[in-house]
């Protein structure tokens, strides 16, 4: 295996070298986000929703000890957002807000060196192809040196040099593209499911808020004295 290896690098030169180092550099980053996405539970979103119907039922302080010890970004989120509502004299608005900036947060750590292997994708068939256009140059280099005793091998050796590096690149993008969409669309159900689960939560707050408020705004008109015509 080994001396496959080598043989590999030899024959494609240093173009090959790269590509095979950029890939053991996105492997490296694809496998930190599987055991990022693991070991934080995303996708798991049970014991959050389950939290919030509690709190709404007013057990509170048992939805929020779910939450608390739950390690999903989503469960995180509603774990503030929680603990915001707790405070008295609460600003809801201020509260809102500060929600937001966790769960911007808690998303920008899941979209941690996404942007990377996105760019490794892109630029492997790049590297492929300017390994081809240098393989074919030294290919025709030597033909051209050669003079008038063409080698036919000598220019299909050089032919499949250069376009060994082209392979090589089209492979190393056809898997990390894949991978990297695949985490995109991970932390994109998350977004949603995040800033879906906390809208709802705030509105029936709201709701909740705006509710006693009409009921003051009726104690106040009841008051008021009628004048006869």
């Amino acid at each position: 295996m080994i001396s496959g290896i080598l043989f590999l690098f030899n024959s494609g030169g240093p173009v090959v070298v790269v590509l095979a180092a950029i890939s053991v550099v996105a492997l490296t980053m694809s496998l930190y986000k599987i055991w990022q996405f693991a070991v934080n539970r995303v996708g798991r979103h049970k014991v959050a929703l389950q939290a919030i119907d509690l709190w709404l039922e007013n057990s509170r302080q048992e939805a929020y000890d779910m939450v608390a010890s739950h390690r999903s970004p989503l469960s995180k989120v509603v774990a503030h957002a929680m603990r915001g509502l707790t405070h008295a004299n609460t600003n809801i608005a201020a509260v809102r807000e500060d929600v937001t900036r966790v769960a911007l947060a808690e998303l920008h750590e899941l979209r941690r060196y996404l942007r990377g292997i996105e760019v490794i994708a892109q630029s492997a068939p790049l590297l492929g192809l300017l390994g081809t256009v240098i393989g074919m140059i030294e290919a025709f280099n030597k033909l051209a040196a050669s003079g008038t005793a063409v080698n036919p091998a000598l220019l299909a050796g050089g032919i499949w040099t250069a376009l060994l590096a082209t392979a090589m690149g089209l492979g190393v993008a056809l898997v990390f593209s894949t991978l990297g969409a695949w985490f995109e669309s991970i932390v994109e159900n998350e977004r949603s499911v995040v800033e879906l689960t906390m809208t709802g939560f705030f509105a029936h707050r709201i709701a909740d808020d705006q509710g006693r408020d009409f009921g003051d705004v009726t104690k106040i008109e009841t008051k008021r004295p009628v004048h006869a015509n």
